[in-house]
């Protein structure tokens, strides 16, 4: 507008049709295309331009967080999601010129936290108060691109960013990450947890690779699964002490390079625990599987 280039943010409704449960695939010869509904504009023009929008994780679908510029602006949806009201607001304050780069909402502490990501910093705030609750400040050498929550292990946070690396934080004592990796040559862009198995962690980076890693000395199953003594034999039982007691590795699984530039976006499937997609500026969609080995090695 006015040769001024604004990011806004909308909420849409969906056709009924393609609402989750209709499993009926449209026949393609008489499939009209479907438009989506404009619910309402989340208004943000004294707020700045969005940098990004989260659903409540675990809600009824009515909260809604936008973070624009230096805001972060929490919404209710009312009136069957046709008018977004404002309920709540917090700004960043500093020197400079503060924006946020990314968020994540937390799936656990009955919702209440959610993370920020500004240049190098992260911060935890609490959406009751809108006050900050911890600051890992230089969390990266350079801007911080990504965030996620580890689904399972409520204190876990994974976050990445332009110094090539994914550092993995317990926010409960945020001086040092709990882990670090270095396997990318440039920026990293996406990190995402596995919504099932924890352990498996999918980056994605500038350097025009997709790297799938097993975390798994910080997942929330270190040892496997957990096995009820009264079913081993004394033979299993010696076996499984030893197992124990072999250290933990944490490894790199795969490197995807279907890409031929930057990777902007990695995403888990929301059905199938063991498929992702990636997407690069060349404009290709990956589709991949977790290795069949390593599928069974975790099931097994």
């Amino acid at each position: 507008s006015d040769s001024k280039v604004m990011t806004c943010a909308a909420v849409w409704r969906m056709p009924k049709e393609l609402e989750s449960g209709s499993h009926e695939s449209p026949d393609d010869s008489s499939s009209n295309t479907q438009t989506l509904e404009l619910l309402c504009h989340l208004d943000n023009t004294a707020h700045g331009n969005m940098a990004c929008v989260m659903w409540e994780p675990m809600g009824d679908g009515k909260k809604i967080i936008s973070l624009a510029d230096n805001n972060i602006l929490l919404w209710d949806l009312q009136e069957s999601s046709a008018k977004a009201v404002l309920s709540s607001s917090a700004a960043l304050e500093g020197k400079g010129q503060l924006k946020f780069t990314s968020g994540r909402w937390s799936p656990h502490h009955n919702c209440t936290q959610i993370a920020t990501a500004n240049d190098t910093t992260v911060r935890g705030w609490d959406t009751r108060s809108m006050r900050q609750i911890y600051c890992i400040e230089n969390a990266h050498g350079q801007l911080v691109r990504d965030l996620d929550f580890n689904p399972n292990k409520q204190y876990y946070l994974a976050s990445c960013g332009d110094d090539c690396k994914v550092k993995f934080w317990d926010t409960r004592n945020v001086t040092e990450p709990v882990k670090t990796l270095e396997e990318h040559s440039h920026w990293v862009w996406n990190v995402r947890y596995n919504h099932s198995h924890d352990q498996l962690i999918l980056t994605g980076s500038s350097d025009s690779r997709v790297i799938l890693s097993n975390m798994v000395s910080i997942s929330s199953e270190p040892f496997g699964h957990m096995v009820d003594d009264d079913e081993l034999s004394d033979q299993e039982d010696q076996h499984q002490e030893e197992k124990i007691k072999e250290p933990l590795q944490d490894s790199v699984i795969a490197t995807y390079e279907e890409h031929e530039d930057s990777v902007y976006a990695v995403e888990w499937s929301s059905a199938d625990p063991w498929l992702f997609a990636s997407l690069s500026y060349d404009g290709r969609l990956v589709i991949n599987r977790v290795p069949r080995a390593l599928k069974y090695h975790i099931l097994l």
